[in-house]
């Protein structure tokens, strides 16, 4: 069973995105992934993406995945939203992993803005329909322009939000404007996709994270959150701000890369990388180490 979730927060408030870890010769490492996913939850995690971008989506097969989910959901799915990343820029393969992914237990589904290929607005329309029309599964959209080279507009984010079943949106647009437009004439549940404007994206109206960073310091985002929710606003602040560092640090280069060094150095289950992602050079291992203690992370 899927933990309650509400209409304002229906994959929870406080969810990672989950690197997904390997062994040392590069295979799947699904007793790691079941390990880190525990580890997750019980520092203040109520929801986990899996096989995203931080799960290195592009390098894990279809198989892969579905095995992916599956172990996650045995090991924390009764106590967390397990949400199955399940985008491409192929409408009809990612139909085939929304219904797979459906068929392995997952809560729901994350569907990033087709990349490279750049299709029109009326093309994401389509493309975001059929996926949630494929299963019987909620479904947030991700809206990360920086990567797929095509934001999805307002107009269309209000259009979708008409589908029973698109019921969130990951923000990593980075436009605080057209965020307040977009929740202001939907009803879709909010969920910042950048680190650096969870709080910023709270104040106008976001529900939760779905974060990088959560890796590493879920406890204290949490606390971020709870102290916005009770109108604390200072010790929101104050808390965003003591991460500061640790958002920098974990986007000096692509964020799968540092977090897994960041878990190597605590001795949590990681592993190597898959090309193209390569690891970090001790310089910057180095500027990793001082920009997590400067953040308050024990290494």
């Amino acid at each position: 069973m899927a933990p309650t979730s509400t209409p304002q927060t229906p994959f929870g408030r406080v969810l990672t995105a989950m690197v997904t870890p390997f062994t040392a010769d590069g295979a799947l490492d699904l007793d790691g992934a079941q390990q880190l996913a525990a580890h997750l939850v019980d520092a203040g995690n109520d929801g986990l993406v899996i096989n995203g971008t931080t799960g290195e989506s592009p390098t894990v097969s279809d198989a892969e995945k579905n095995d992916l989910v599956r172990a996650v959901l045995d090991a924390v799915g009764d106590r967390a939203h397990i949400v199955a990343g399940v985008g491409t820029n192929d409408t009809r393969h990612s139909l085939e992993l929304a219904r797979a992914a459906e068929q392995a237990g997952a809560h729901g589904l994350l569907t990033v803005t087709p990349y490279y290929n750049k299709p029109p607005q009326e093309g994401l329309f389509r493309h975001f329909t059929a996926i949630a029309d494929s299963t019987d599964l909620p479904v947030m959209l991700y809206d990360i322009p920086g990567r797929s080279g095509v934001p999805i507009n307002t107009e269309t984010l209000v259009r979708l939000a008409e589908h029973p079943r698109i019921v969130a949106n990951k923000d990593a647009k980075g436009d605080l404007g057209r965020a307040s437009w977009a929740i202001a004439r939907s009803d879709l549940a909010w969920y910042s996709g950048d680190d650096m404007l969870n709080l910023p994206l709270l104040s106008v109206g976001a529900c939760g994270f779905v974060s990088v960073v959560g890796h590493v310091v879920t406890p204290e985002l949490r606390a971020m959150l709870e102290a916005h929710l009770t109108g604390d606003v200072q010790k929101a602040t104050e808390i965003h701000q003591k991460l500061l560092p640790v958002f920098t640090g974990m986007f000096r280069t692509q964020g799968v890369i540092t977090t897994k060094a960041a878990l190597a150095l605590q001795g949590r289950p990681a592993g190597p990388l898959r090309l193209p992602m390569v690891e970090l050079s001790p310089d910057e291992t180095a500027q990793l180490k001082i920009d997590l203690a400067a953040g308050g992370v024990q290494l």
